[in-house]
């Protein structure tokens, strides 16, 4: 009897999407094919996530102001823009630099830019409508959420199922979603958490004509079935920006 029931809640589980929720029931996926990851086109870190990461999935790249995030987001929307797929920003504060990002050589014209507007009480909900909308959309290679500058009781606000309905709309497609944070929000059941600490590299003086020239991180990188495991030291991690 306890078997049937079980064998009806897996079946109704898989019929609306939740079974890739249960992790610890289900066996690790094995990935064979490279088409199924987002390269980051960092050989270390590449190396290191056995290709990339995760088409299909929620993931993450965690880690405090300097820790070499931004440089990592740029890089890994490079890398989709330069393989002639198309790549999604949702700024939420409005921060990315244009010059910094075609320095990073993403090709512009393969991004789609939404800028956040509004106050500081509802800015963070027009983002995740944002992401939503444009995750329903489809055609996005990667799509990146950066949360980065929000403050930590706007975040406590996000209910958890929010990132449930995420990977329920990007499940079994070819995008790969990405959180920038400064600490981790959301899992999914073959997603990755690339926690970073790390230090950037300047050149200039400091009248606002600093340059930054690269970054040394280290990832440690939380896979909850682990596909991939350890750390990674990625030194002399090269970039162009400027503050």
């Amino acid at each position: 009897m306890a078997n049937h029931a079980l064998a009806v809640l897996k079946t109704a589980l898989r019929a609306r999407k939740l079974d890739r929720t249960l992790t610890t029931a289900l066996p690790a996926l094995e990935r064979h094919d490279g088409s199924a990851l987002i390269a980051t086109d960092v050989a270390a870190l590449d190396a290191c996530l056995r290709g990339g990461l995760p088409r299909g999935q929620l993931s993450e790249i965690v880690g405090p102001r300097s820790s070499g995030r931004t440089s990592l987001l740029l890089q890994t929307m490079a890398a989709s823009t330069r393989r002639g797929e198309i790549a999604a920003l949702v700024d939420t504060f409005d921060r990315l630099d244009v010059a910094s990002a075609a320095d990073a050589g993403i090709d512009l014209d393969r991004l789609l830019w939404m800028r956040g507007t509004g106050g500081p009480d509802d800015i963070v909900t027009r983002a995740l409508k944002a992401l939503n909308l444009v995750l329903q959309a489809g055609g996005f290679a990667c799509v990146v959420l950066d949360l980065t500058d929000a403050p930590l009781v706007a975040l406590k606000r996000i209910p958890f199922t929010t990132w449930l309905r995420v990977q329920r709309v990007i499940e079994g497609s070819d995008t790969a979603c990405v959180l920038v944070t400064a600490q981790p929000l959301a899992r999914s059941a073959d997603g990755l958490t690339l926690m970073l600490t790390g230090r950037a590299r300047w050149t200039g003086d400091a009248d606002g004509n600093r340059h930054l020239t690269g970054a040394d991180l280290s990832v440690r990188v939380v896979s909850p079935r682990r596909r991939v495991d350890g750390e990674v030291t990625i030194p002399s991690f090269a970039t162009t920006a400027t503050h």
